[in-house]
């Protein structure tokens, strides 16, 4: 007999004696039962919470069951008390069982005084809680009584200050919460902290007729002590703030009184202002160099914007305008906790210091109190090497090699700049690959310069974002040599901004991007691609391909808050790139056949959007749900039919449709040869794109992770002239779109390692575009015995990383 019948048998039979194995005179607990005994102004919707509020807090939680029945606390007891903790009774019962949660009464007891504390938090004062224990047979549950009376509202709220008159100081300044002041200027005369909590006052979070809540009136201590510090008050805490309820108003009303404690600390009563900042841009953990933190090495910067800011730098590797960008706390100004988190924030974003920390110097001077601010900074060694090297094996049976190495400079004009000088050369070669290819050989350098600030020809003060703008200037050549075909050179420069509005918000602007695409060199087999219907796109596509592309970029991204606690997550990108629309305004050098050129080449016009969604749902600690949709489509003109190979869009692969080879997958219902025979250049290019994919996640350990797939998606062109070269007019998007959907699904496997992810994915198809209609969906030739169906449909995917 198959041993999982055998256990499914013993599992069931192990029902009929599950009351013989618990101990003597003990009952299985399985479950809450909560009576609501509601006052008639109490709403459903209120009960209802209350009733879901309940039994959440009930202790303890019942053995899972599954259709009625706990299943695992009978395969607890399906093999008897284990002799040994390393045995296989022991094994199977840690593994698969789960120990009986017996019922308690000291557990009623203890949830009925719980529950009656959560009645009051919320506003249902003199309620009552009973419960008792319900047995029926083995098993037992909790049942609860609640009588729940009418919810007390907020009749009003006072702020009192330490002479208790409920009244505005006159000497308050009113843009005090927007500005904080120079200790230089005019000084508002507010000194204490309970007239600063009064001046916040018409910002409470209690209102009147809002129900009496205590998880609101702990908020509310929570916003009390963060404006207050951020008002100077660095020693306040949300402890110090007493909020006391009146419930004698009557009519089921309280009024709120809200005042300081009078045992609150005297430092945490007055406002501090910063004196001095001291930094220490060279500071090292052990502290062996003996300058890094010497105060007589300072040195005050001669810009007006730094007085009182002392550099501890001594070998002046660092502008002290990179301290002027950083620093949000800066002397003569008050204290504010969230200009403290900024400057933090900056430190460490900006990429140059490995560890950041602070520390604080209260001093007063007479009536006076006043902080010296101290930044310790570790920062990266200046320069560094790196080298990587990597394999590749592709699923249309090209294995390669790529090797890169990369110089870094982190500090290259004295303002935390980040140089990056990367060599990269590769190649692949075909082993046991289906259909006619090639050894292809790729090489390149590349050089991008990342400053943490705006490069423009006007100052700019920047605002309270966490993170400094960053200026990217890059510049790079590639070549791309497919032996005896062709061989492709490209080099490219740019220059963009790339910032965040705040933590959800990112935005890359690129103004300038060129990229110039040559064909260098045209091999001995290169016309022959031309005489295949299945290869002559790919020639098209190569002899078409140089152009120039004067472009530009914007991408925002959207997502939800990195610090929520919602088991929700998503991310939306919207990006827009015009190209060659400003160029052939500024130049007017045309050919013979009427399109712009620069350098003897044509220019690139065109404009494409792309919207790319991910949705994250965890389903529980060991599951997630990712779903992913993208979309694109680009809009050529002028000089251009199509758009660049190089901005065209593709479908299948690792990122892709992981059921279809790299990039062979369209346009529309475009066919391939797949029977080995066909040449397997990557093709497929479109200039309309749709994908949508959704995986189930589960965790097995800490480092094994699976994976259940669907994909789905496809890439047509746009322009109808473009059909002739693929002999089909059902390459063009139109009203039968959804029809040339291609769909796959599949298993993964990934491998967690922390620093990467390493991941395998096996995809099949389910529904071929390129079969004649009524005949795509291929379930039915699905036979994973016959050799030959596996090496056509079979497609293994060895990527890094997840796919979305």
């Amino acid at each position: 007999m198959n041993v999982r019948y055998f256990i499914l048998l013993a599992v069931c039979l192990q029902a009929c004696n599950l009351a013989k194995r618990l101990p003597a005179n003990e009952r299985l607990y399985v479950g809450t039962d909560v009576n609501l005994s509601a006052d008639s102004t109490v709403t459903k919707e209120a009960r209802d919470e209350l009733q879901v509020q309940l039994k959440e807090l009930a202790r303890p939680r019942p053995n899972k069951t599954l259709l009625g029945y706990p299943y695992k606390v009978a395969m607890y007891y399906l093999f008897g008390e284990p002799k040994t903790e390393k045995g296989f009774r022991a094994w199977f019962r840690r593994k698969f069982g789960e120990a009986p949660v017996l019922a308690s009464a000291k557990a009623i007891s203890s949830n009925a005084t719980i529950f009656a504390g959560l009645m009051e938090n919320e506003g249902y004062f003199r309620s009552s809680v009973t419960g008792r224990l319900t047995e029926q047979g083995y098993k037992a549950r909790g049942v609860y009584d609640v009588r729940v009376p009418a919810r007390y509202t907020i009749d009003s709220v006072l702020f009192l200050t330490n002479s208790d008159l409920p009244q505005r100081p006159d000497t308050l300044n009113e843009n005090d919460a927007r500005d904080t002041p120079r200790a230089d200027r005019q000084q508002p005369t507010i000194r204490r902290a309970d007239d600063a909590m009064f001046a916040i006052s018409p910002r409470t979070l209690l209102k009147p007729g809002d129900p009496y809540q205590f998880d609101v009136i702990k908020a509310e201590q929570e916003r009390i002590s963060t404006t207050l510090k951020n008002r100077g008050f660095i020693y306040f805490l949300p402890d110090y703030v007493a909020i006391l309820a009146d419930s004698a108003v009557g009519n089921h009303k309280v009024r709120l009184y809200v005042a300081l404690k009078p045992e609150m600390p005297e430092a945490a009563g007055q406002p501090y202002f910063i004196r001095n900042v001291y930094v220490y841009p060279n500071y090292t953990i052990n502290n062996q160099t003996g300058n890094d933190t010497n105060r007589t090495q300072a040195y005050t910067p001669s810009d007006t914007t730094l007085r009182r800011v002392f550099i501890v730098d001594s070998a002046r590797l660092y502008k002290p305008r990179l301290f002027n960008d950083i620093l949000s706390l800066k002397p003569g100004r008050r204290f504010s906790s969230r200009a403290q988190d900024l400057t933090l924030s900056r430190f460490i974003n900006v990429g140059t210091f490995k560890f950041v920390r602070n520390r604080f110097e209260p001093i007063q001077q007479g009536d006076s109190a006043l902080l010296d601010v101290h930044y310790y900074l570790t920062p990266y060694p200046k320069k560094s090497i790196r080298g990587e090297i990597a394999g590749t094996s592709r699923s249309n049976g090209l294995v390669g090699s790529e090797l890169t190495l990369s110089l870094l400079n982190r500090n290259l004009l004295r303002r935390a700049e980040l140089l990056t000088l990367n060599a990269s050369g590769g190649f692949e070669i075909p082993v046991a690959a289906l259909g006619r290819v090639t050894t292809t050989y790729r090489y390149g350098v590349t050089a991008s310069l990342n400053v943490p600030r705006l490069m423009v020809p006007f100052r700019i003060r920047y605002d309270q974002r966490q993170s400094l703008p960053k200026t990217i200037i890059s510049a790079g050549f590639e070549a791309l040599n497919r032996s005896k075909y062709y061989t492709l050179n490209s080099f490219n420069a740019s220059f963009g901004y790339a910032f965040r509005t705040n933590q959800r918000v990112e935005q890359n602007f690129t103004p300038f991007s060129i990229n110039y695409v040559q064909l260098a060199n045209e091999g001995p087999f290169l016309d022959s691609l031309a005489l295949d219907p299945q290869t002559s796109p790919i020639w098209y596509n190569i002899i078409t391909g140089e152009q120039i592309i004067l472009n530009s970029l914007y991408t925002v991204s959207y997502s939800s808050s990195p610090r929520t606690a919602t088991p929700r997550t998503y991310r939306v990108q919207f990006g827009i790139e015009p190209a060659g629309n400003l160029a052939s305004l500024v130049i007017n050098n045309r050919n013979s056949e009427g399109s712009n050129e620069l350098l003897g080449a044509p220019i690139a016009q065109y404009l494409k959007l792309d919207l790319d969604t991910r949705y994250y749902w965890r389903l529980s600690s060991g599951m997630t749900w990712a779903s992913r949709f993208l979309a694109g489509v680009g809009l050529p003109y002028g000089n251009s039919s199509r758009l660049p190979l190089i901005k065209q869009y593709f479908s299948g692969g690792s990122n892709s449709l992981r059921g279809f080879r790299p990039r062979t997958l369209g346009p529309g219902t475009f066919t391939r040869v797949t029977d080995g025979t066909g040449f397997i250049f990557q093709d497929g290019g479109g200039d309309i794109k749709l994908e949508a994919s959704t995986e189930l996640r589960p965790k097995f350990n800490q480092y094994l992770q699976g994976a259940l797939f669907i994909d789905a998606g496809n890439v047509w062109l746009k322009d109808p002239s473009n059909a002739v070269l693929y002999d089909s007019a059902s390459t063009i998007f139109g009203r039968n779109f959804y029809k040339e959907i291609a769909v796959n699904g599949g298993i993964g496997l990934r491998v967690d390692l922390s620093y990467f992810l390493f991941r395998l994915d096996l995809g099949i198809p389910f529904r071929r575009p390129d079969r004649p209609d009524g005949q795509r969906w291929v379930f039915n030739e699905i036979n994973f015995r016959d050799p030959v169906w596996r090496r056509q449909n079979l497609v293994l995917n060895v990527a890094i990383g997840y796919p979305f």
